[in-house]
């Protein structure tokens, strides 16, 4: 495991058209989801996703090439934000009818699995219709729940640190691979110094990050069926968000609120934030200087906790045609040109045919996959944390009474306890 030197060249995203360069770096579903068929025997299915319009004219492409060579399958496109879409979900499965393929996350598996709703596609791949070949690193089992594969992954990402470049340069900060948490908010406070800005944007209400730092200390986030740690662990991780947020070191949260849903950090209000690798090609399109990643800080100088996250596909139980269903899931993970027409939307290519199919020719791109890249190359990728039934609805708590926590409305345990009172709420439902 590479630990202690400074990241490579390679592994820095920059802004567009510059080089890469070293990191400063309800009910059980019955009834069918489509069409029953037409007479000359061409069935539809539909297929649903949250995303921006980008996502929507790039996936609207990859219809027409299955359509174009399953001619008796049409697919029928549903789209909508994040929000909404899992706001519409809810309603369509509770009725028994959700689209017959979906896009899916892993806070959703468990949940929707316990409700009868996902279809186990290894069925489908023993019948021949859908290969569970050529997943890269093991992101497969991402999908996977108590022996079923109930979704399968089209991309994948990890938890990464976007740094505004000019101003750690400028204020002589070079992060490291294996860097600690006292190294890390060392480095913000000769930012803060020096650049006169908060150095992060608020990093302690990040349900994935906390987990990365549970992950180093030999706990997780959640466990099958409940949280995997105590609330006197999560107080302790707001008391020291808060106090960083009253020493200045992390940005004001009034002002974050006020620049949204621009990000605080391009926006100027702060020199880094944690995020999933591929969402940070937002911050060259919304600010003025420049951005890399840079590794996660560690407790003991080399574990950072990460691992591979991913989109998935899911088909629905109750669908009269699971055929079609496992054919089209195949054939938006496995095939080349898919690859090429997606790239990095939903992160990098999952399978080994779309991943060198695809050859980004910009440097944000070029960045994100090279990050990635260094990370599985340097040891540190675990298998994912499971999520029980109601992760969802724990991630939307973490980040809302964090956010509490940051405007000082709420104190730390107090907060804790709350969060620790919805989740038995929410693993109860």
């Amino acid at each position: 495991m590479q630990q202690g030197g400074n990241v490579e060249r390679r592994t820095i995203l920059k802004a567009a058209g510059a080089s890469l360069a070293v990191v400063g770096l309800g009910a059980t579903a019955t009834a069918c989801g489509g069409d029953s068929g037409s007479g000359d025997g061409t069935v539809t299915i539909r297929y649903a996703w949250w995303g921006g319009e980008p996502r929507t004219i790039a996936i609207k492409k990859t219809i027409a090439l299955f359509e174009k060579k399953f001619s008796k399958i049409k697919v029928k496109p549903e789209f909508t934000d994040y929000e909404a879409f899992w706001e519409k979900f809810q309603t369509q499965a509770s009725g028994g009818n959700p689209p017959d393929v979906f896009q899916n996350a892993v806070g959703f598996l468990r949940k929707y699995d316990k409700r009868g709703v996902l279809l186990d596609l290894k069925t489908q791949a023993d019948a021949g219709n859908l290969s569970l070949d050529n997943f890269r690193n093991g992101v497969l089992a991402n999908g996977q729940v108590d022996g079923k594969q109930i979704a399968v992954p089209v991309g994948a990402n990890t938890m990464a640190l976007v740094i505004d470049l000019k101003a750690f340069e400028k204020a002589g900060v070079e992060p490291k691979f294996g860097w600690t948490w006292d190294e890390y908010f060392d480095a913000l406070q000769k930012i803060q110094d020096k650049q006169k800005i908060a150095g992060d944007t608020g990093y302690f209400s990040i349900m994935y990050l906390y987990d990365l730092y549970l992950r180093q200390n030999g706990k997780a986030f959640f466990t099958d069926t409940d949280l995997g740690f105590t609330e006197a662990d999560l107080t302790q991780w707001w008391e020291d968000g808060y106090k960083r947020v009253r020493s200045g070191l992390v940005a004001d949260p009034k002002k974050v609120e006020q620049v949204k849903p621009k990000s605080a950090l391009s926006a100027g209000l702060a020199a880094s934030e944690f995020t999933w690798d591929n969402f940070s090609i937002r911050y060259e399109g919304e600010g003025e200087s420049d951005y890399g990643l840079a590794p996660i800080p560690t407790t003991d100088g080399k574990d950072t906790g990460q691992y591979l996250g991913s989109l998935m596909l899911s088909g629905f139980s109750g669908t009269k045609h699971p055929k079609e269903v496992a054919q089209f899931i195949d054939f938006m993970v496995h095939d080349p040109e898919v690859g090429e027409i997606m790239g990095y939307d939903r992160g990098i290519l999952a399978t080994t045919e779309q991943y060198e199919a695809f050859k980004p020719a910009d440097d944000n791109n070029k960045g994100v996959a090279a990050y990635e890249e260094e990370v599985a190359g340097a040891g540190v990728l675990g298998k994912i944390t499971p999520h029980p039934s109601g992760a969802d609805v724990i991630e939307a708590a973490f980040l809302r009474i964090g956010g509490e926590v940051a405007q000082g409305k709420t104190k730390p345990a107090d907060a804790a306890k709350a969060l620790f009172s919805e989740a038995k709420a929410a693993f109860a439902g």
